[in-house]
């Protein structure tokens, strides 16, 4: 079984083919994987490797380790674009997910105060007022929408509640506009004998339509770029994306092709 990426609170800085250079932080445990989704794409293997022992990093842990980090960087003079929460899974599980971000943004403004912070969430706690609160004071809000099709999205990203729709977390999102970024997984394939395809014209002119709805800052499409749990994926390449995109802007929607 493919196991989980990070084995680090604080990771990096690596070079991330969207934001830049990256020092990445997981509020995931270090030794097993938590989120809300078991997306076949998912580079950090499917939730049934299990939590691990480690449990979610406190939070005093977690700004001490990131403080230690950015103070070394400082003082050795490296570059860093971005602070990105990322990681083993979805970072606004984490029960204090709000102050993580209060300490990020006070850490960041002490040692890097040009740097971005980025969230990468899938959206699926939205509803919870913290977590409302804290993607509203980040620089960069990027929020999974991978298809408008509920039935495509339960298939891709398989998602724990039996109740998350894609209407639903579309009009989630929205409330955001015009501050979030949407990301969209673009793929195709097959898993368990059915089809895994969100690049037919009805999932794009649904894809569009939610675009149009939400009104983000900018739609980031991108597709496979490391091995997945789910062998039976194909990579789309970026001239097909490219066209994708294309048909995206032409609905006057910014979009960015990695």
């Amino acid at each position: 079984m493919q196991t989980v990426l990070f084995h680090e609170t604080i990771f990096g800085p690596i070079h991330s083919r969207r934001l830049g250079t990256s020092l990445g932080v997981n509020l995931s445990p270090v030794d097993g994987k938590t989120c809300t989704f078991d997306c076949l794409y998912c580079e950090a293997g499917f939730n049934a490797q299990g939590p691990g022992r480690s449990g979610l990093p406190a939070r005093a842990d977690v700004a001490a380790q990131l403080e230690a980090r950015l103070s070394a960087m400082k003082a050795a003079g490296e570059k860093l674009d971005v602070i990105t929460f990322s990681g083993n899974g979805e970072p606004t599980i984490h029960p204090e997910f709000e102050g993580v971000i209060d300490d990020t943004i006070a850490l960041r403004d002490r040692y890097f105060p040009e740097v971005k912070i980025s969230v990468l969430s899938n959206a699926t706690r939205l509803a919870d007022p913290g977590v409302d609160r804290a993607l509203r004071r980040v620089d960069n809000n990027i929020l999974k929408l991978d298809s408008a099709v509920t039935e495509t999205m339960r298939l891709i990203d398989r998602p724990g509640s039996p109740d998350f729709t894609s209407e639903q977390v579309i009009g989630q999102i929205a409330s955001f506009a015009p501050q979030c970024i949407v990301q969209t997984m673009i793929l195709r394939g097959s898993h368990e004998g059915r089809t895994v395809d969100n690049t037919v014209d009805n999932e794009i002119e649904a894809l569009i339509e939610a675009y149009r709805t939400i009104r983000p800052r900018e739609v980031m499409l991108y597709s496979i770029d490391r091995r997945t749990p789910e062998q039976a994926l194909v990579k789309v390449e970026r001239d097909e994306l490219e066209r994708i995109a294309s048909r995206i802007r032409e609905a006057g929607i910014n979009v960015l092709v990695s």
